[in-house]
């Protein structure tokens, strides 16, 4: 068995975000704001779906690439045949992202890339010794950073905080609005630490790093969110609209998120009877994905880009090829 065999290969990233990063759900309702932004359904938890991440990342591979806009978007050509996805065996944006073929044409590729959720690893929320963030064992398990044997037992009403000479004369630190009493002497929290730090995290987030409960953290997330107000402005008179007042909400600049990048190996795939030729291993498809990332750092991912917001720096991992997760080997 040899490592060029393996069928897939999972990577692990982690981004921080530069502004305020909005994806809405899509419409308006009724509440404090009016538009909302994803949630995870049971944890009511902030996220960036997979499906928002696939699109963008392929949209500025293709520019990257030379590819745009043919080989970016939704791919179906005209009805005169112009346009669309080359669907070459050679073209990395069709070979990582799939295509599709044309009008009333079967078939097509589904990718060798696959994008997990962006889920919030850790949060920044104000306090009286400054920016803090907060993660919490849910959102540690979920990363793979920490197993639930590992964390042991977390105070439900406390925050466990890194111990530092700022803190020790601290009995107590808001988040928020919330006050919890601190916890110095957690056991797992210097290990979990030294694992963020693997994502490329920098120290001085990690120096501030804290820990709640799975229920507290899901409140402290929902109630630091970052709501701004816009309006319509009437071309004819350049006053505000009348009735045109709304509000959106989005994650917070500095919010640091996590996902994963699945990349199947090109070997055990075929283009039109023939092999895939653009890339060669799963190390190669991760390749491509990476090109992207200095465009999602400048053009942004979400909504409301023309108001601040979108900007997401991928960070450098250590070790990133060492530190995958295993596909299933195959003979």
């Amino acid at each position: 068995m040899t490592t060029n065999n393996r069928s897939f290969k999972t990577f692990p990233f982690a981004g921080m975000a530069l502004d305020p990063i909005h994806v809405g759900t899509g419409g308006t309702r009724l509440g404090r704001v009016d538009n909302t932004i994803v949630r995870d359904p049971v944890t009511r938890i902030p996220k960036i779906p997979g499906s928002s991440i696939a699109g963008v990342m392929r949209a500025y591979t293709a520019m990257s690439k030379g590819k745009y806009p043919n080989c970016a978007g939704l791919g179906q050509p005209e009805r005169d045949g112009a346009g669309g996805h080359c669907g070459n065996a050679d073209c990395p944006v069709c070979t990582v992202f799939g295509f599709a073929k044309g009008i009333g044409s079967s078939g097509g590729f589904a990718g060798l890339a696959a994008f997990s959720d962006m889920h919030v690893l850790l949060f920044p929320v104000a306090s009286q010794l400054g920016p803090q963030w907060i993660t919490c064992p849910m959102a540690l398990r979920q990363t793979g950073i920490a197993e639930f044997s590992e964390l042991g037992d977390l105070p439900e009403q406390q925050v466990v905080y890194r111990k530092a000479d700022d803190a020790a004369a601290q009995p107590s630190l808001n988040l928020g609005w919330l006050l919890l009493p601190v916890k110095t002497d957690w056991q797992p929290l210097s290990e979990i630490a030294q694992k963020i730090e693997a994502l490329g995290i920098p120290g001085y987030i990690i120096s501030r790093l804290g820990v709640v409960s799975d229920k507290l953290f899901t409140h402290i997330v929902n109630s630091n969110l970052e709501v701004r107000t816009s309006v319509a402005i009437d071309p004819a008179t350049g006053a505000a609209e009348e009735g045109a007042l709304f509000t959106y909400e989005a994650l917070p600049r500095g919010t640091v998120l996590f996902w994963e990048v699945t990349c199947r190996n090109p070997k055990h795939f075929r283009i039109n009877q023939g092999d895939v030729k653009a890339v060669d291993s799963p190390e190669k498809v991760r390749d491509v994905v990476t090109d992207a990332n200095s465009y999602l750092e400048h053009l942004g991912i979400g909504g409301m880009g023309s108001r601040g917001m979108g900007r997401l720096r991928v960070l450098a991992t250590k070790e990133l090829a060492d530190a995958d997760k295993p596909g299933k080997e195959v003979s």
